[in-house]
């Protein structure tokens, strides 16, 4: 979609929406972990913050629209360094300015805000990905090139990427519809089911939208295969074991999707399950890599 810039002077658009109350600690993956050289964190928490407070801005019910797409157009205007307001923006694109990554990296998170802003729906399964090519590969990309990894590891880190995004959509999908009117199923799937948006509002999925919910968990297995070879590609250790910790969060979760209903409860994995599935596969991959099974970019 095409970027909206405020009609005024940035400075004037206040910086916050209602915040989400969500930290790096609430994620169902790590963001910035104890596994990412120190280093390097710093740069990670600005491009965190960066997206997290944009990330509040679309998801803010009390703003209207067109109040979201100029609050989000001011991130992108001390994104691009044509202001210093908001300040969380502003730190992050002097963060990533020193240390050599895109700025474009925070931008294009910034066209899936805007695009949440407006539209609340997805057409069909290529629309979704379209849509995590901007929500959730710039992540991705950021952390490849904060390292300094090559780029023939792009493909794999984005189709992580996607499948964390539609694993989170999963899991909030009832949320998403009754606070926000919000749906990223593929709504021709959804056609072809005879289920209905409205269905996400009820306390359990029934035949046809399990379905649904079904169909796009055998996508996220395609993504995730795709996704493997990652760990064992990548030239840093540290980042080769927080992508082989997410890797398998990521198949964890997909399956217990699987066979619990996100509309009856929460899917969710506890801290120390966290701990345990994301540890012993981050262990593994170091085993691998010390044996010498790491594998050319």
């Amino acid at each position: 979609m095409t970027p909206t810039d405020p009609q005024g002077p940035a400075a004037a658009v206040p910086e916050a929406a209602v915040p989400s109350g969500k930290g790096a600690d609430d994620e169902n993956f790590p963001v910035g972990s104890l596994l990412i050289d120190a280093r390097l964190r710093p740069t990670v928490k600005a491009f965190y913050a960066v997206a997290r407070a944009a990330d509040d801005v679309a998801d803010d019910p009390g703003l209207a629209p067109q109040d979201k797409l100029l609050r989000l157009g001011a991130f992108r205007q001390a994104l691009e360094g044509r202001t210093d307001a908001p300040a969380v923006a502003a730190r992050a694109r002097r963060a990533l300015t020193a240390a050599g990554v895109p700025v474009a990296h925070a931008l294009r998170l910034l066209d899936a805000f805007e695009r949440d802003a407006v539209t609340g729906r997805c057409d069909d399964w290529h629309d979704l990905m379209g849509y995590c090519a901007a929500s959730a590969a710039p992540v991705g990309r950021f952390l490849l090139d904060l390292h300094g990894e090559d780029a023939a590891c792009v493909p794999a880190s984005d189709a992580l990427c996607a499948a964390l995004q539609v694993i989170n959509h999963l899991q909030d999908c009832r949320d998403d519809y009754r606070t926000l009117d919000r749906v990223y199923l593929p709504a021709d799937w959804l056609a072809a089911e005879a289920a209905t948006v409205e269905q996400l509002a009820a306390d359990a999925a029934g035949p046809g939208l399990r379905r649904v919910l079904d169909r796009c968990l055998d996508r996220v297995d395609g993504l995730l295969a795709a996704a493997r070879p990652l760990p064992l590609a990548l030239r840093s250790t540290r980042l080769a074991l927080e992508a082989a910790a997410i890797l398998r969060l990521a198949e964890v979760l997909s399956a217990a999707l699987k066979t619990r209903d996100p509309l009856a409860g929460p899917v969710r994995l506890s801290r120390p399950a966290m701990l345990w599935h994301g540890g012993t596969a981050a262990a593994l991959c170091l085993l691998r890599r010390l044996a010498g099974h790491r594998r050319p970019a």
